[in-house]
């Protein structure tokens, strides 16, 4: 709820109280200040002292803990397993296939390569970005149900019926360039989109006919990662610039640190919220991984030289935002423990063929109890268990190009892929039967 929701009458008493507060506070100048900006022409008796200014903010306070409550509470209905936490485990039974189980059910194709991707959060959707400036919006039910389909009963459906059950529910051009990348407002049918065209664009998914962003913002340099806050009124973003930004969704006002030294020196290619939103991780061409407050947006601590000087690609956080999984252009993937700035396991195998010559980024799979990253030369998928690191059977990916991009469902056994083969390839663990 915010003032401008109120009518006019209910306004009027929570400024007069406003005013009061700052009356009996001793803020004289600045309440005749108010009054005269609030009420110019009927100024309006201060209100008699009362604690009514006090329980207003009270409640609402409370009604954001519970909201922010049920929200995690919801994440954590569909969200299964407790999640990586070596602080505890010893012996963990895994709860989920690895990657090499995972069947192709469903492949679409761009005009163009294919570099970003995203999964929105109740893992129902997933949106694919492509250097043809288009986005794409699957439906995950849609595609499973179309696998599981006899080829001779599609051929048999009506062009209505093949409208009404084709994944792609969505398709948007807005961009004039590539999309890089892409994220889903965690409550609202919104898509934010971010591209080489030096824009980033909302777009209100929800309604059919819409094609174009119903509001962009127009940055200095090429967009390459964004991320929405778990609360979805701010946006972070990373561009081809060193300078960090965040954005309110709802005025689209920009924020940056005060402090220039909190930032980074060379191009982000990441950016993140952990799940408790009271931090959040870039990385950058530089090398460096950097933690941030996600209240005041200061640096509060830098990792040089995270992959040995190398390009880092990617940074997430795990469910219980203890822990970092990075990856870097060393094709190393490693988990960092937020507690103590220190790396704990190393995830090798990738890259034996080569040096990776493209960004590329590692995922936990929903439980994460595998970390997941794709080899760049073999254009297969490389799988460890997220505790011990060990190495899983690899799964071919069948692109024929360089994977780009990988995104794990965070409620089910599936993730999808995007090469610059243009096509985006949706992987599914099918439920084994005796």
């Amino acid at each position: 709820m915010k003032i401008g929701d109120l009518d006019v009458k209910q306004r009027d008493v929570l400024y007069r109280l406003i005013v009061s507060q700052l009356i009996y506070d001793g803020h004289t100048d600045l309440a005749v200040t108010c009054q005269k900006v609030l009420r110019p022409l009927h100024p309006a008796p201060a209100c008699p002292p009362s604690d009514r200014l006090l329980h207003i903010v009270k409640m609402g306070i409370k009604c954001e803990e519970d909201s922010l409550e049920s929200r995690q509470l919801n994440a954590e209905v569909v969200t299964p397993g407790s999640g990586i936490d070596l602080e505890y485990e010893t012996e963990v039974q895994t709860i989920s296939a690895e990657a090499a189980l995972y069947e192709t059910c469903y492949v679409t194709a761009h005009k163009g390569p294919c570099r970003a991707a995203s999964f929105h959060p109740s893992g129902q959707l997933i949106a694919t970005g492509s250097d043809d400036a288009s986005i794409k919006i699957l439906d995950v039910e849609r595609m499973l149900a179309k696998s599981a389909t006899p080829a001779e009963i599609i051929a048999m459906e009506t062009p209505q019926q093949q409208m009404e059950n084709h994944p792609v529910i969505r398709t948007l051009y807005d961009h004039v360039g590539e999309v890089t990348c892409l994220d889903f407002h965690p409550f609202h049918q919104i898509l934010v989109s971010g591209g080489s065209d030096f824009s980033i664009r909302f777009f209100e998914y929800s309604k059919p006919s819409v094609k174009k962003a119903y509001k962009s913002i127009q940055e200095a340099a090429a967009v390459t990662c964004l991320s929405f806050h778990p609360g979805g009124d701010y946006i972070l973003t990373g561009t081809e610039h060193s300078t960090l930004r965040l954005y309110d969704v709802n005025t689209f006002q920009c924020f940056v640190s005060s402090d220039p030294k909190d930032q980074h020196k060379g191009p982000l290619t990441d950016v993140n919220w952990s799940p408790n939103a009271k931090l959040f991780v870039t990385c950058s061409r530089d090398g460096s991984m950097k933690i941030w407050d996600g209240v005041s947006q200061k640096c509060i601590s830098t990792l040089i030289d995270a992959h040995k000087g190398e390009e880092l690609c990617s940074a997430v956080f795990s469910r219980n935002s203890k822990y970092i999984l990075s990856s870097g252009k060393d094709s190393l993937v490693r988990l960092w423990e937020l507690s103590t700035n220190r790396c704990l396991i190393v995830y090798t195998g990738a890259g034996a063929t080569g040096k990776q010559e493209h960004k590329s980024r590692a995922a936990f799979n929903h439980t994460e109890d595998y970390v997941l990253f794709p080899d760049e030369k073999t254009t297969s998928l490389c799988c460890w268990d997220s505790r011990n690191a060990e190495r899983q059977k690899l799964l071919s990916l069948g692109h024929n190009g360089v994977v780009r991009s990988i995104v794990h469902s965070p409620t089910g056994p599936a993730f999808v892929t995007c090469s610059d083969d243009f096509r985006a390839r949706f992987w599914y663990r099918k439920a084994t039967t005796d």
